[in-house]
């Protein structure tokens, strides 16, 4: 949540291409500098084993946010350890992805390396995130044609099944792809793709490959798994409740006052590197934090977790990759269990670090993926008319890779506003808007992914936020269908006229929890 308050809140590589005939080491040629390559260098090999090693380069003027380095070993080979990538496989295809060093300025070079066997094994149809690792960008000339567009013939909750027109020339078999990772291997012209999360989206190509090396990709298809629920959607009002400042209340006391249900937990942030923590702080577990959070379960209320926050150090610019900070997010999820975990991404290194959103978005479908009935929400700042250029990138990338995003809530204030409860409708229309521009929805379904997340009283720019102005914008919420409301803060939901922007009171005269109460009639 936004408040500005001063109480708070690699290694380059370089490959020389020699012939080490008489050690019996095989080196792949190099390529033009002009495009990203991967080489391949048998580093030493004895009867039982090698020991291999890819040295990646981007010749291009563009900087590589993530490498993927995919090669077929012969039958019966396998890989037993590998170093400086995360390793998976997919029968004989195995797939090398950059984490510390997956970022590439142009003209870097990073590299990685495995031990494999036999040791007469030699990697073939190498691929460079998707394309050739010879910098070509084409398949090798002897691969098989590109096949036919794909298309959903079935979905359960954990599945999908796909067909596809076959491939001209020689086939071996087919590969499905999502993103650079392969979900199938089959010989025929379908596949079914398990084990995947209920009311999932996900987006596949396929492509042919045989001896000779391996087709371009097929169009593009989307499938959903079923499970949806058909309602329910809607969050409990959830105002922001911060044990770090501001003289915290005590939750079961405002919640015996008001008939709240829900609390938005602030904030996690990162404690050094990718390690999470309350306000970078305090513990997961056995604080004031987890003191409250029990509290609230015990009276049968929920919490929603916030990540992020304007001040303070983040977890989305200090984990490396996606799935670092989805193991992060995971680590607060397993000791908290939230109903919703809200990302507060307005800080300029998330927000308007595209590298750093990208990051944070796919370590969302991660998350979602990981944990179908926890809600997530992402909450931005906004203009008068809706959301900035980096919002709509926001929603626009969200929607590019099918990150299952619940809720988008829009921080409707410090525009200096003479009349909050006309800009906070204007504010949400424009995001309306622009949700369904990115995704194609009606009104009612765009609404029904939309929250308002408020300040209540006087806010950073002295706006006036009183409790009927409140309610007119809990009103309007409610009328249109909009499944979140919060605001900042229930530390602040305190009397105090002429107080001025404070800690523990909202600047104007009111009675305890009055904006609390309001909320809770979401």
């Amino acid at each position: 949540m936004r408040f500005r308050f001063r109480l708070r809140r690699t290694a380059t590589a370089v490959l020389a291409a020699l012939a080490l005939t008489c050690a019996g080491l095989v080196t792949a040629a190099p390529a033009s500098a002009a495009s990203a390559t991967a080489v391949f260098t048998k580093t030493s090999e004895w009867g039982t084993g090698f020991e291999g090693k890819y040295v990646i380069t981007n010749g291009t003027s563009q900087t590589i946010n993530g490498w993927s380095v995919s090669f077929d070993l012969p039958a019966g080979a396998t890989v037993s350890s590998s170093w400086d990538a995360s390793m998976s496989r997919n029968g004989q295809r195995f797939t090398f992805t950059g984490t510390w060093n997956g970022t590439l300025a142009p003209g870097a070079s990073a590299s990685f390396g495995f031990i494999g066997s036999p040791g007469s094994a030699t990697p073939s149809n190498c691929t460079l995130n998707g394309a050739s690792c010879d910098g070509g960008g084409n398949p090798d000339p002897g691969a098989p044609g590109t096949p036919g567009t794909p298309s959903v013939t079935g979905t359960t909750n954990s599945s999908i099944s796909l067909s596809w027109g076959a491939s001209s020339g020689t086939v071996t078999g087919y590969r499905v792809y999502e993103g650079t990772a392969v979900r199938a291997t089959v010989s025929g012209t379908s596949a079914t793709i398990s084990g995947l999360a209920a009311c999932t989206s996900h987006t596949y190509t396929v492509k042919a490959y045989n001896a000779q090396g391996e087709s371009a990709a097929s169009a593009q298809v989307t499938g959903t798994t079923t499970g949806c629920p058909s309602g329910g959607g809607k969050m409990p009002g959830a105002p922001y409740l911060y044990m770090g400042w501001g003289n915290p209340p005590s939750p079961a006391t405002v919640m015996s006052a008001t008939g709240v249900k829900s609390f938005t937990m602030a904030f996690i942030l990162s404690s050094g590197g990718c390690t999470p923590a309350w306000d970078g702080n305090r513990p997961l577990t056995g604080g004031a934090d987890a003191a409250a959070i029990q509290q609230i379960k015990a009276a049968g209320g929920s919490v929603q977790i916030s990540f992020g926050g304007w001040q303070g150090n983040k977890l989305g610019p200090n984990c490396a990759t996606p799935e670092a900070f989805a193991g992060a997010v995971q680590q607060v999820i397993n000791a908290v269990g939230p109903a919703v975990v809200d990302f507060d991404i307005e800080n300029t290194d998330e927000f308007e670090n595209y590298t750093v959103q990208d990051r944070i978005l796919n370590g969302l479908k991660i998350v979602k993926a990981n944990n179908p009935n926890v809600k997530v929400v992402v909450t931005f700042g906004t203009t008068r008319t809706g959301p900035n250029a980096h919002g709509i990138r926001l929603i626009n990338q969200a929607k590019a890779l099918n990150v299952p995003i619940d809720n988008f809530t829009i921080m409707p204030f410090d525009f200096g506003s003479s009349n909050i409860y006309q800009d906070t409708v204007n504010a949400a229309e424009g995001l309306k808007n622009a949700l369904k521009a990115a995704y194609g929805w009606n009104d009612a379904t765009a609404y029904a992914h939309m929250g308002i997340s408020g300040m209540n009283g006087l806010s950073d720019q002295q706006e006036l936020t009183t409790p009927q102005t409140w309610t007119q914008i809990r009103d309007w919420a409610k009328a249109r269908g909009l499944t979140r409301l919060a605001y900042w803060s229930v530390n602040r939901d305190r009397g105090c006229p002429g107080g001025g922007v404070t800690s523990n009171c909202s600047g104007i005269a009111q009675s305890d929890w009055e904006f609390t109460r309001i909320t809770a009639g979401f």
